[in-house]
């Protein structure tokens, strides 16, 4: 598994455009790093960068990045309404993939320890790096601010876990905090107030910390009230660092909560930075469950439904393109092509229908089995909605949610099984001038065989799977469209036997004949499965017309 880790400096700037240019230029010079967002507040004198990347091209950039930071934020002239410390105020280190969070400790580590050698800015260590125990809060490391760094650097109890040997420029560039931590959304709740008092009050109500003596309703939160000039209103401020406690949506009913028992509302929700798609999804799906609405819907949809409940574009637009992470990483490319899910219905039958051998039938298969996931995912919406069945709408909402499992899975395998085609062709091609390379080439061309014939058999038992929500819309779903649920049936039976051509003319070429006849045996039996549901539930659908 590829290594990702992603970082999410804060910058003492946010009004210079300039300056900011600067410092994401010094980022995008290392290679395989990506800029996933910069956004820039101008009330509170800050901008949040995020770039993805290798751990090793990561911790480059974040150097780079604090270096030229360094040189062009005078902090001495710095005001904001974002508490901070530094130039480069904090910087954390965040698992993506194929790493853990102890590893990233370690990188952080790593990176303050060269930050105050070679930058001579000197450094404290939060989160799963910390050294002491109370330093994880980062409120702990950043406590009195800018203005108390001479006091905490003559303090050996408040001095940074790391100090340069020259402290002369500490005051030009502050301190930094670096760390390692889980996913942090950080949010601000927009307040019908003025009032920074009444906003903290709030936040005092749900942060975890509370106050004294009274523990906060929300666990893993922190939050502070504030007044945005720029805006005109105040706002909860807060950081929420586990989602899997305390999820996105529950914080909103809860501020809003709190708000109302203070005479006070929540007008809208402001996302800093970006956020990871399953808080939206699980939020749309909260929200769509309250309004006894079906959750088995596209998931941009779902996420429509968590923007407007949370009135995330209440001060400006929110678009998931540019604000949910994995939508940024995604990019839609397929061997330097277009994937085949993102072409136009008239693209993707014009590319089928050209010379090259792919995409074709197995690619044509998994695409008619989410067809027919669609097509039951339909009746089951419909039927969830129709009036007079109000109390059924828990029951057809699940078969929904089923069906987009299985369209999700087999669109998937739409590119997969043009990739495993081309695979093979890739091997065919490799070079066989001794007999070395001869015996690697048919190993190429025997592993990517099996994969060709792997793939459309997991088409195949992915189509079969929407014979039974077909079934359930045919018996039990709205009878006006008891149509829509038997084209879905043929077209499942299509997607099933066409896959099961794909798998036995590829495992014929299989050199391993177990393996081969395994292969075979499962796909004919699938297509045999697939004939007899098709007749079985196309009689109910014509019963029913």
């Amino acid at each position: 598994m590829k290594r990702i880790v992603e970082c999410v400096p804060n910058f003492s700037e946010g009004r210079d455009m300039e300056i900011i240019r600067q410092i994401t230029n010094e980022i995008e010079r290392i290679e395989d790093v990506r800029v996933l967002n910069v956004d820039p507040g101008e009330a509170t004198n800050r901008t949040v960068v995020t770039f993805v990347g290798s751990p090793e091209d990561v911790v480059e950039a974040a150097f780079q990045a604090v270096r030229k930071a360094g040189e062009l934020i005078d902090m001495r002239k710095h005001h904001g309404a974002h508490p901070r410390i530094g130039a480069t105020d904090v910087l954390p280190i965040i698992p993506v993939a194929g790493i853990t969070l102890e590893e990233c400790a370690e990188l952080a580590r790593g990176l303050a320890k060269r930050i105050a050698d070679e930058l001579e800015i000197p450094c404290y260590c939060y989160e799963a790096s910390a050294f002491k125990p109370e330093r994880k809060n980062l409120a702990v490391c950043r406590r009195g601010e800018y203005e108390a760094i001479p006091e905490k650097l003559a303090d050996p109890e408040g001095r940074p876990d790391f100090m340069p040997k020259d402290t002369h420029r500490v005051m030009q560039t502050g301190c930094t905090v670096v760390g390692a931590r889980d996913f942090l959304i950080a949010v601000n709740f927009n307040l019908n107030t003025t009032s920074t008092r009444r906003a903290n009050a709030i936040a005092f109500d749900v942060r975890e910390k509370g106050r004294p003596g009274q523990p906060g309703t929300l666990k893993c939160t922190k939050a502070i009230g504030w007044y945005i000039d720029e805006y005109g209103i105040a706002q909860v401020s807060m950081n929420m660092t586990n989602l899997n406690v305390t999820p996105l949506h529950v914080a909103f009913d809860e501020v809003s909560r709190c708000a109302q028992v203070r005479g006070l509302r929540v007008t809208g929700t402001e996302i800093v930075g970006l956020v990871p798609k399953k808080a939206l999804i699980d939020a749309g799906r909260y929200f769509l469950e309250k309004q006894q609405r079906s959750t088995g819907i596209p998931e941009e949809d779902i996420i429509k439904i968590a923007i407007k409940s949370m009135s995330l574009d209440d001060l400006r637009p929110f678009n998931p393109q540019e604000k949910v992470i994995e939508y940024l990483m995604e990019d839609g490319v397929q061997g330097g092509s277009p994937a085949l899910v993102n072409l136009s219905v008239k693209d993707f039958a014009q590319e089928t229908s050209r010379e090259s051998p792919a995409p074709g039938g197995g690619t044509i298969s998994a695409y008619m089995g989410a067809l027919a996931a669609a097509l039951g995912t339909m009746v089951a919406n419909l039927s969830s909605h129709k009036r007079g069945w109000d109390e059924r709408w828990h029951e057809f909402s699940e078969w929904a949610d089923k069906g987009q499992v299985l369209m999700t899975e087999l669109l998937s395998l739409v590119d997969e099984d043009t990739e495993a085609f081309n695979a093979i062709m890739a091997a065919f091609q490799m070079p066989k001038n001794s007999d070395e390379e001869k015996v690697l080439r048919e190993e190429a061309i025997q592993n990517a065989t099996l994969y060709a014939s792997q793939v459309p058999l997991r088409t195949m038992r992915a189509s079969f799977q929407t014979f039974e929500i077909c079934e359930a819309m045919a018996r039990e779903g709205n009878p006006n469209s008891v149509s829509d649920a038997g084209v879905g049936v043929l077209a499942a039976r299509a997607a099933v036997l066409g896959a099961g051509l794909n798998v036995k003319i590829n495992a014929a070429s299989l050199t391993d004949r177990q393996t081969a006849e395994g292969l075979i045996t499962e796909a004919e039996e699938l297509m045999a499965k697939a004939d007899s549901k098709e007749k079985e539930i196309m009689a109910i659908v014509n019963e029913k017309i």
